[in-house]
């Protein structure tokens, strides 16, 4: 087993339960790392989202493959495998699932005991540096030494450079380069800048030029825009924006389910309404005072100004600041201990049926080292959890 996460402990587990002799080789000295950071160290541990038609939806890359994945073991079998292990789960109301102790380390303790109970051995600081085929198995080569194992299971995560996957590829086994997915959006000039801290529970965002747009919870950051609806654009656009060298423009929707008539019959009745109400002073929408003062001086009105005093032409500027507010997107901001990325093994080398090589016979595959990548929501580790579990219990196959 080559790495210590998520996917790697439980393709281990699952190969060992089944009477193999298993060894985990780790080349950091920390094992289940993004297991211990995720959900700001809670452990987004799935998604409530039991149905497999829905569920690969959420996956930018390797939809029609995990297909076959989730029908071996799916949302439903992490849950009941969680459980049945001591670690009780609740969902949250966004659908996300974690650990009821709200501790990642719950998880990690689940791990590292039933990998202890079946026999797992586990090495840190110990990076395979070359895959050789070598009779009936493969030498593992080691710095200044070589091991010989019957099968092995790849499950080292994504790499931020390609350089990540030169183990790999003497098998045979073509690598599309990794980019970055679920990242944030930086726009260093762009005003919004100065209200960090604001965020909106359900706006929505699109890239100018794209069919590419999503909604849910955004929020304003010193470095630009963030939040759940950013993240889960950034996945889907994830090679639109890195062909783009993450320069675009994007348009802000602050609640999702503005009209455009809808505001303007809106706008124009609280001007005939409230006349002489002062504008900047009583916010609409359910906008934040800070957000709402910011969007009016944006259209030219006046913090002073009252309802009445302002033109057809302001108020289809602040109307066009609610509905369709435009950044300017100028380069990204990663989370290195979350890091995501798109890209790795192909997806046409492996069989999703066992996780196996289709070019190589005893070599497997599982988690992020393979071309599919989930938006955030606990989705990630699904499909580690799913394509490790299949691959554990198929090499005995």
């Amino acid at each position: 087993m080559i790495g210590g996460g998520a996917a790697g402990f439980f393709a281990a587990i699952q190969a060992a339960s089944l009477g193999n002799s298993v060894t985990i080789f780790e080349k950091t000295s920390k094992l289940l790392s993004k297991v211990k950071v995720s959900g700001g160290g809670r452990c987004n541990v799935t998604n409530s989202c039991p149905e497999i038609s829905k569920l690969v939806k959420f996956y930018p890359r390797g939809e029609k493959f995990l297909r076959r994945v989730f029908q071996q073991f799916s949302v439903p079998d992490t849950i009941a495998w969680f459980e049945s292990r001591g670690v009780q789960l609740k969902v949250e109301p966004d659908g996300r699932i974690f650990p009821i102790s709200d501790s990642s380390q719950s998880v990690i303790d689940a791990l590292k005991r039933e990998a202890s109970k079946v026999g797992v051995v586990v090495k840190t600081k110990t990076e395979v540096k070359s895959i050789v085929r070598s009779g009936h198995g493969f030498q593992l080569g080691f710095d200044g030494y070589s091991e010989q194992v019957d099968c092995v299971i790849v499950t080292s995560g994504g790499h931020p450079k390609s350089s990540g996957y030169d183990f790999i590829r003497p098998l045979g086994h073509r690598i599309i380069d990794p980019i970055p997915s679920l990242f944030t959006f930086n726009t260093p000039k762009d005003p919004l800048r100065s209200l960090p801290g604001i965020s909106m529970p359900n706006a929505h965002i699109r890239l100018e030029g794209t069919k590419l747009e999503y909604m849910g919870p955004l929020l304003i950051t010193h470095w630009g825009v963030s939040g759940p609806a950013v993240l889960k654009l950034s996945a889907f656009g994830a090679q639109w924006l890195h062909d783009h060298m993450y320069r675009a423009r994007a348009q802000i929707r602050w609640d999702a389910t503005f009209t455009e008539e809808g505001l303007r019959i809106a706008l124009h009745g609280y001007r005939e309404s409230y006349p002489k109400r002062k504008i900047s002073a009583h916010p609409l929408f359910q906008i934040p005072a800070r957000l709402w003062l910011f969007l009016n001086e944006q259209a030219g009105i006046d913090s002073g100004l009252v309802w009445h005093q302002i033109s057809k032409k302001q108020i289809n500027r602040l109307l066009e600041n609610l509905f369709r507010f435009t950044i300017e997107i100028d380069g990204k901001t990663t989370f290195k201990e979350e890091f995501v990325t798109a890209g790795g093994v192909r997806l046409d080398e492996i069989s999703p049926d066992t996780m196996e090589s289709r070019l190589v016979n005893g070599v497997f595959f599982a988690g992020e080292v393979i071309d599919v990548d989930g938006i955030t929501g606990g989705f990630n580790f699904q499909a580690a959890w799913s394509t490790g579990f299949v691959a554990g219990i198929s090499v005995n196959q």
